[in-house]
Parts: structure tokens; C-alpha cells; sequence
């Protein structure tokens, strides 16, 4: 017998065959040919029962050797759980009351080689179910509805952008520069142009040149790369929603990011409230817009909103946080930002106006120019998305550059280089424009109560395996 063959076309999902059995009870000859993992598998001698498992769900299946013959009816016998098969009969309920579909006609479709986990203790080792996702998917059917929630959240969120008028585009992943982001990067190497390359950290500056263009709105929803940590919110490849709209200010970006949530959470859950972290998220617009120095004079007891260096870095050490000698005002606000406020913005929320170190992509707020336009948006303690009111004077974009030149020379390796083909492109003329960074992976993991970034992506990065062979890779650490 061949146990890997070409091909099985099935008529039916165990889903569609649950939902629509008063069809079959009208029409009993009617037979449907289903196809899936077999999950249970029990004889009793000339009979015997089991369950198929497919994209939709697991159905039962009746074997009578009457019904196969013996040969058929030998091969449901040396059947082992995880074995792929196709099933085709009529469909009718058994005295139990359970739906299920008699076997007819029996093909083994791909033989499994290896025992699943042990069906009532699953697969529950978080490191082997993020390093096997396929067997993960198999064992914990909740682990498929997250990522299906995933897929219709991206839909969702392509669907509000287009009917917003914003206009779907691809920018390079390998590029020469990068750039758009505080982080550093992985480099690669092109043989022929005799050049590195940069995987990209960010969109930005790219859809920026699009505004420059003649496009007015525009977003991407693709793959960044940061060469960083892992954590529960940090994964060194992850997907990101980046918009950029013309005329339009951070203000009118934070009105854009909370009607999107809103609509995604309606779309794809049916409601505003949703569950993390034992607490119900509220996702309705509008959000609070809150002062990012009011919160931290109200949770972190300091008064930074002056702009003095020495002050903020002051207030960091009475916090108890280790504080760096490259430190310069921005990065000890955003420090005690991080350590003190962040993790009690449980409702989704936007805090507004940054200092200017840390957002050299931005314009300077109107009446404050220590500080820029920016919000950044935040929902179960995690940061969610960020935006400016973006710099088009490209005098100042240029001396923005040059202060990340002097932060890179003293060592702060994440600092962003100069783009001068970018600033080449703002001297053509960028109308004012607000632009939106989401994070899609922190919007899942929001959305589905999960904490975890590996519980929202379907093959996260990991160390290597150690002593990995062929006869260890899944049977032993999946089965424990």
C-alpha cells in the first residue's frame, strides 16, 4: 500500500456536515467524502469508531467491516492516531445522538511517524509548543482559533484603511540605509552590487517618499527586523501597520487609530469589550488623551516637563533605576516613563507630546520646541502604536540627522544615520503629514488575551535546539 499518495479531493468539512445534518437526514443515500487526522480510534471487533479532525473541527466516524470489506476494514485496524485519512459514506446519527459519517470507503492519506501528545494532557511546554507549532496546532485547538482571530484582525484592519481611501503599497525589506526607528539592525550582503544591505526596522521613510510622490494616503502591513531581545511583547522579527496621510496632524492620527481598533474589534468580535489579563478591555473611541509629564508627576513624583537634563536624570536615580552615562533628557524621561507609568495603563489610552532626543522624525509642538508632536498609544501596559505630526522642513530633518551622527559617534549604537536620499526627496517638497505605527503582533495579543508574543506568532524565533536527532525532535519532549 502507498501511505504517502498524490491527491484526495474532499467533498465536505466536519463543520459544514454539523451544522447542516437536517440536509442529510432528508436525503440519507446522499454521501460526503471527508478528509483529516484521525485524533481517535477505538474497535470492537467487526466495528469500530473514531474521529477525524480537519480545518474545521473532528467528526465521528463508523467502520463495519461489512460495510469496507476485509481488506479496508484490515487497514482501519493498523491505524494510528495522527495517521491523515479520507473517509467517504452517507451521514446519519447514532443512538447516542452524535452525527457521524459511515465508512464506505477508506484511504490512508499520509502515515504519521510519530506519536502525538497524549490526548488528555495536550501539549503544554511552552517552548516545545512554540518550537513545534505543528504539533501545537494539532493538540490545543484554542492555539488555531488565535490565529485565525489574527488573520480576519489583519483583514479587518486592510479593509478600515482602504475605506478610508488609504492606498495598499510594498516598500524594500532589503534596504541601503535603514532607518525610521531606534534599534539596530541585521545586515546581509549583496555579491553582485558588492554592497551591504540592512534589513528594515522600519517603513517610514520610504512611504514618506511616497507622500513626496503625489500619494496622500498611503499604509503597509509587512515584516520589520530589530536586532534586539526577545520578550513578552519583543520578537526580533515582527509585523507592523504603518500609515502616512497628508494634511493631517498627530491629532487627526490618534481620531485614525482608535476609530480602526474600534471597527476591528467590532468586526472581528462582535463588541468593544474584550478580555486581558483578567480585566475587560474597553476598545470604543474615544480614548483619554493624557499628558505624558501629568502622568509622570502624578505616579512618578517628578516635574520633567522643563526640558533639563540633569533634573530628569535625577529623577530616574530616586527611582531606582541604573542610569547610563549616554543618557541624554529624553532617554531618562522615557526610562521613568517606562518603569513607572507604562505598566499601569491598563485601558487603551493615548499620551501625547515627547521630548524631541527621542523622536528626531517629528515636528516640534506648536508653543514647546524641546518637545515634538507625537502620541504614543497604550493598552494592557504595552505600547501599541506611535505617531507624529512628521518633519517636511528638510533643513531641520537634516539637522535632526546630524544630532543622531554625534549620539552614534558616543557610542549609542541604535541612533538612526543619515538618509540623504531622503532628505533629497523632502527638498522636492513633503505636504504636512501624520503618520501611524502600529504593532499587528501587540494588537493580537490584545485582542485574544494572550501575553505573550509567542502565543500570536506562528513560528517565533528561539535558541537552537541542542542535540536535536531524529529520534528526539517531537516524541520525547512533546509527550511529557
Amino acid at each position: 500500500m502507498e501511505p504517502y499518495p498524490y491527491g484526495y479531493r474532499p467533498t465536505h468539512h466536519a463543520a459544514e456536515i454539523l451544522g447542516g445534518f437536517e440536509r442529510f437526514e432528508t436525503h440519507p443515500d446522499e454521501k460526503v467524502r471527508i478528509a483529516g487526522r484521525l485524533v481517535a480510534h477505538r474497535g470492537h471487533g467487526k466495528a469500530g469508531f473514531g474521529h477525524v479532525l480537519d480545518e474545521t473541527g473532528r467528526i465521528q466516524v463508523y467502520s463495519r467491516e461489512d460495510a469496507l470489506g476485509p481488506p479496508a476494514y484490515g487497514l482501519w485496524g493498523e491505524l494510528d492516531l495522527g495517521d491523515f485519512v479520507g473517509v467517504e459514506g452517507p451521514v446519519f446519527r447514532t443512538k447516542t445522538g452524535e452525527i457521524t459519517v459511515k465508512a464506505e470507503r477508506l484511504v490512508l492519506l499520509a502515515k504519521s511517524m510519530r506519536p502525538l501528545p497524549e490526548k488528555f494532557h495536550g501539549l503544554k511546554d511552552v517552548e516545545v509548543r512554540s518550537r513545534q507549532r505543528y504539533v501545537d496546532l494539532v493538540a490545543n485547538p484554542e492555539v488555531r482559533a488565535v490565529f485565525r482571530s489574527r488573520s480576519r484582525i489583519i483583514s479587518a484592519m486592510r479593509r478600515f484603511l482602504e475605506g478610508r481611501g488609504f492606498l495598499e503599497v510594498e516598500t524594500p525589506i532589503l534596504q541601503p540605509i535603514y532607518g525610521g526607528a531606534f534599534a539596530r539592525p541585521f545586515v546581509t550582503r549583496h555579491n553582485v552590487l558588492d554592497i551591504d544591505l540592512y534589513l528594515r526596522i522600519s517603513f517610514e521613510l520610504y512611504l514618506k517618499r511616497l507622500l513626496v510622490g503625489g500619494f496622500e494616503r498611503v499604509f503597509e502591513i509587512g515584516r520589520d527586523f530589530r536586532n534586539e531581545g526577545m520578550d513578552r511583547s519583543h520578537n526580533p522579527e515582527f509585523t507592523q501597520m504603518e500609515a502616512y496621510q497628508a494634511y493631517a496632524d498627530y491629532q487627526e492620527m490618534m481620531e485614525l487609530t482608535e476609530s480602526m481598533v474600534e471597527f476591528i474589534a467590532r468586526e472581528v468580535f462582535g463588541t468593544c469589550e474584550l478580555p486581558f489579563g483578567g480585566r475587560t478591555l474597553n476598545w470604543k473611541a474615544p480614548w483619554p488623551r493624557l499628558s505624558l509629564f501629568g502622568l509622570l508627576r502624578e505616579h512618578a513624583g517628578a516635574d520633567l516637563s522643563g526640558g533639563d537634563a540633569a533634573q530628569a536624570l535625577e529623577g530616574c536615580r530616586r527611582a531606582g533605576l541604573p542610569v547610563g552615562q549616554e543618557w541624554d533628557y529624553g532617554r531618562a524621561v522615557d526610562e521613568l516613563f517606562s518603569a513607572r507609568v507604562q505598566p499601569l495603563l491598563v485601558q487603551p489610552c493615548f499620551v501625547l507630546d515627547y521630548p524631541k532626543d527621542l523622536s528626531p522624525l517629528a515636528k516640534e509642538r506648536r508653543g514647546a520646541p524641546h518637545l515634538v508632536e507625537r502620541f504614543e498609544a497604550f493598552a494592557g501596559g504595552m505600547e501599541l502604536a506611535n505617531s507624529f505630526s512628521e518633519q517636511n522642513d528638510p533643513q531641520a530633518q537634516q539637522q535632526a540627522f546630524r544630532r543622531q551622527a554625534e549620539l552614534r559617534e558616543a557610542g549609542n549604537l541604535e541612533a538612526q544615520p543619515e538618509d540623504r536620499d531622503f532628505l533629497r526627496a523632502l527638498e522636492y517638497g513633503m505636504p504636512p503629514a501624520g503618520g501611524l505605527g502600529l504593532g499587528v503582533d501587540r494588537l493580537a495579543m490584545l485582542l485574544t488575551d494572550q501575553h505573550t508574543i509567542r502565543e500570536v506568532v506562528l513560528f517565533p524565533h528561539l535558541r537552537p535546539e541542542r542535540d536535536l536527532d531524529d529520534t528526539e525532535a517531537a516524541d520525547g519532549p512533546a509527550a511529557e
